[in-house]
């Protein structure tokens, strides 16, 4: 039952969030920036934000995940100023790559799939 919250809870901070990274004016925060979950730890204390930015230049992904850490305290109070719950817990933001990894796995397959024409100079 309690996990069943959690989740809840969790789901309404990604929602939250995403509307308050959408309206930061933050030059390091990829355009491309999304949230891709929120695990809340049991005691409501830290939550892990799993982070997708999806571009090319792998600084730019990095940077984009630094400035969030770093605004992590002007995100907690604005997302204590949306949200009515007693307890804000700690941001942490990770970066997560499974876009990239599917896309660059789905190149892959594709590769195999249809593989380029050999060229036979006879």
């Amino acid at each position: 039952m309690a996990n069943v919250r959690y989740s809840r809870i969790g789901e309404e901070i990604k929602k939250v969030l995403s509307e308050i990274i959408r309206e930061l004016k933050d030059p390091r925060i990829s355009s491309m920036t999304t949230i891709m979950s929120v695990d809340i730890s049991s005691d409501l204390n830290l939550a892990k934000i799993k982070v997708s930015v999806y571009d090319q230049n792998e600084q730019a992904r990095s940077d984009s995940v630094l400035a969030l850490n770093h605004a992590a305290g002007f995100l907690s109070r604005e997302l204590g100023r949306r949200m009515e719950i007693r307890r804000l817990p700690q941001l942490r933001f990770i970066l997560d790559n499974t876009i990239e990894y599917s896309v660059h796995i789905s190149k892959i397959i594709n590769e195999i799939n249809h593989p380029k024409e050999e060229r036979s100079d006879e």
